[in-house]
C-alpha cells in the first residue's frame, strides 16, 4: 500500500460514496464533502468503522489536502465546487493532486487544467467505466488526461479502487475517451435490444440463443450481463438513462465541434429520449429495449 495521504472526496453519490469508502479502507486520512450535508452524514452512518472528517465547503475540504477528488453532476456543478469563490482551488496547495471522476465536457476539463497549472496544482481528468458494481467492488477502469507528472502522482490514490489506469493523453483526453466509451455502449445496446426483441418474436429459447452466440463475434459485456435481464424486463441497475443522456449530449456536442459524424449515437439518444418520456429515466441503460414493441405488442 502507498503511504497514507490527506485525501478529500467531494460528491457522495452512487459512484462517489463507494470510492470514498475504498480510500478510507486503503488507509488514507479522509475528508468528505457533499453539497447536500445529509448525504455526508448518511455516509458516516453507513460506514461507522471508517474515520472521515466532514467539511463544510469545498475550500475547507481542500485545506491541508494532498489530493482532492470530485465526482459531481455536470459541468456547472464541477465549476462551482472547483473554481467557485469557495471552491477547491481557493485553498488547495501547490503540488497537490486534483482528480475529477465526473463525466463532463472536455472543455471544462481543459479549463480546470489551465487554472490548476497556474496555481501549481497537478490536475487529472479521470472519468471511469465499470458502473456502480465496479465502484463497489473496486474494479473500475480509469481513463486519465493530464501531464505525465500528474498521472504518476494520481496512480497511488487511484489504486484504491481501479483495476486499470490508462494515461490517454493531455488534459481533456480522459473526457474525450469517456465519450468514445459511451458511443460504443450506445451502439452495442441498440443492437442488443433489437436482437433480444427479434429472438422473442421468433419464440426462441433465450438461454439457448445466448449459449449459441455469446462465445463468438457477437459477444460483449452488455450481452453477458444484460441479455437475461433485458429478456425479463429487469432494469434496476446502476447507470441510469438520465445519466446516459447527459453523457450522449456531451458527446454529440463535442462531435459537432470536431466535425465528426456520430449518426448512430444521435439516433440512440433519440430512442433514450422516448424511453425517458415513458418515465423510465432512472432505469438502467439496458432499458433502451423499451422503445421497441415486444412480440407485436407494446414495450
Amino acid at each position: 500500500m502507498s503511504e497514507p495521504l490527506n485525501v478529500s472526496f467531494l460528491g457522495l453519490g452512487v459512484m462517489g460514496s463507494p470510492l470514498a469508502r475504498h480510500l478510507a479502507h486503503a488507509g488514507h486520512r479522509l475528508t468528505i464533502f457533499n453539497r447536500s450535508p445529509a448525504r455526508a452524514e448518511a455516509w458516516q452512518a453507513a460506514n461507522p468503522g471508517l474515520a472521515a472528517r466532514v467539511a463544510g465547503s469545498p475550500a475547507e475540504a481542500a485545506q491541508g489536502a494532498d489530493a482532492v477528488l470530485t465526482c459531481v453532476g455536470n459541468d456547472d456543478d464541477l465549476a462551482d465546487v472547483v473554481l467557485g469563490p469557495n471552491g477547491v482551488f481557493t485553498a488547495l496547495r501547490r503540488d497537490a493532486v486534483f482528480i475529477d471522476h465526473t463525466t463532463v465536457s472536455a472543455k471544462i476539463a481543459r479549463q480546470i487544467a489551465v487554472e490548476g497549472r497556474d496555481k501549481g496544482i497537478l490536475c487529472v481528468d479521470a472519468p471511469v467505466t465499470g458502473g456502480q458494481s465496479g465502484a463497489e467492488a473496486g474494479t473500475l477502469s480509469v481513463m486519465c488526461g493530464g501531464s505525465a507528472k500528474a498521472i504518476e502522482a494520481a496512480r497511488p490514490i487511484l489504486a484504491a479502487y481501479a483495476k486499470r489506469v490508462t494515461h490517454v493523453g493531455k488534459p481533456g483526453a480522459g473526457q474525450s475517451t469517456k465519450m468514445v466509451n459511451q458511443i460504443c455502449i450506445a451502439g452495442v445496446l441498440a443492437g442488443l435490444s433489437e436482437a433480444v426483441r427479434f429472438a422473442q418474436a421468433a419464440r426462441l429459447d433465450m438461454d439457448k440463443v445466448y449459449e449459441a452466440i455469446s462465445g463468438g463475434a457477437a459477444q460483449s459485456w452488455q450481452m453477458d450481463n444484460r441479455w437475461k435481464t433485458m429478456d425479463a424486463d429487469e432494469f434496476e441497475f446502476g447507470f441510469a438513462i438520465d445519466w446516459m443522456r447527459k453523457d450522449l449530449g456531451l458527446t454529440i456536442d463535442e462531435a459537432r465541434g470536431l466535425g465528426a459524424s456520430v449518426p448512430i449515437t444521435a439516433l440512440v439518444d433519440q430512442f433514450y429520449a422516448k424511453v425517458q418520456a415513458q418515465g423510465a429515466g432512472r432505469d438502467d441503460t439496458s432499458a433502451l429495449i423499451r422503445h421497441l414493441p415486444k412480440k407485436g405488442g407494446r414495450a
